[in-house]
């Protein structure tokens, strides 16, 4: 009678809601779900697809991406906040669903510390400040130096909230009209036209068009060089302490996560952009791959968030 009541019990347990259906040696014993917030085709979508690839070889189990773009990232995140977290849906998250929409908003879709478990970077986009080679200024002081001259009477551009944020880190007090794309590539088309006078893009865009001759890059939001345009110093070599904004990428899944199935996912995860082959394709799509242990990408999300939402009250950014 004993132990008929002990195993009823332990089945209960594992009947209840949330409950780790899993053996930590067993996991993963099914494929995986990898939510991605953004549209087949686009720059996240391939990053989310390689890396994919490497984790299925990584795991021995098949790593699915679902797309659910919309609201900028925003039904991802909440598709895998409200999953079962026993490791088999996780979130490609970026900046901008789990930093810009939770401290642009009036009402904030999720607290992002409370609704997820981080559980390791993925890497950070390369971005490049850059300028047209007609633009008379060949160093960041320089043109910060134009701008003071001329308030109010060059232009920026930005396609995303990141690169819009660093531009107001950059500038400060300095005044620049800013405008909003919807891709960088029209952006990039308006600056070689010399309707825009800067802009914060992409490793993607960037590289041949400084090799062309027919832009400059001055500085990177990059915490190290970046291997496409060496020459290219950071922030930090500059002395711009106050630009910290950059844009990443990292994974989570959902809130209560165990920490066994963390650890083990965060590290296949850091394994993987380690492979040779998910490496290098990496750095075709301009991105600086590398993991991070749960505790590190935890301390990293929250420098961010913090630098974000400082920087949305120190401009009285609003959201539109």
């Amino acid at each position: 009678m004993r132990r008929r009541t002990l195993t009823l019990a332990a089945l209960a347990a594992a009947a209840l809601p949330g409950a780790a259906a899993w053996s930590a040696d067993a996991f993963p014993n099914k494929p995986l779900k990898l939510i991605v917030g953004f549209a087949a085709g686009g720059g996240a979508d391939v990053l989310t697809r390689i890396i994919a690839e490497g984790l299925a070889k990584q795991l021995g189990q098949q790593v699915i991406v679902e797309n659910r773009p919309g609201a900028d990232g925003v039904l991802a995140a909440q598709a895998t906040s409200s999953a079962r977290p026993d490791g088999y849906t996780l979130l490609m998250g970026t900046n901008t669903a789990m930093v810009a929409a939770p401290t642009l908003r009036p009402t904030p879709p999720y607290d992002p510390f409370k609704a997820f478990t981080p559980i390791s970077s993925a890497g950070q986009f390369s971005m490049f400040l850059v300028v047209p080679a007609s633009l008379p200024v060949k160093s960041v002081n320089e043109l910060l130096a134009l701008v003071a001259s001329k308030p109010g009477a060059l232009n920026s551009a930005s396609s995303n909230s990141a690169s819009e944020l660093a531009m107001l880190q950059l500038l400060g007090d300095r005044k620049v009209v800013n405008a909003r794309y919807k891709g960088d590539m029209q952006a990039m088309t308006d600056l070689l036209g010399g309707q825009i006078q800067m802009m914060f893009t992409t490793g993607t865009l960037a590289p041949g068009f400084v090799k062309e001759g027919r832009i400059r890059a001055l500085v990177t939001l990059l915490p190290q060089r970046s291997a496409l345009l060496p020459d290219v110093p950071t922030g930090g070599e500059l002395g711009l302490g106050k630009l910290t904004i950059t844009p990443w990428a990292g994974f989570f899944g959902p809130p209560g996560l165990p920490q066994a199935i963390t650890d083990r996912l965060s590290q296949e995860l850091q394994n993987t952009v380690k492979r040779p082959e998910v490496h290098a394709q990496l750095v075709q799509q301009g991105f600086e791959g590398y993991g991070m242990s749960p505790a590190k990408f935890h301390e990293f999300f929250r420098t961010q968030y913090d630098a974000f939402g400082a920087t949305v009250r120190e401009h009285n950014v609003k959201f539109e």
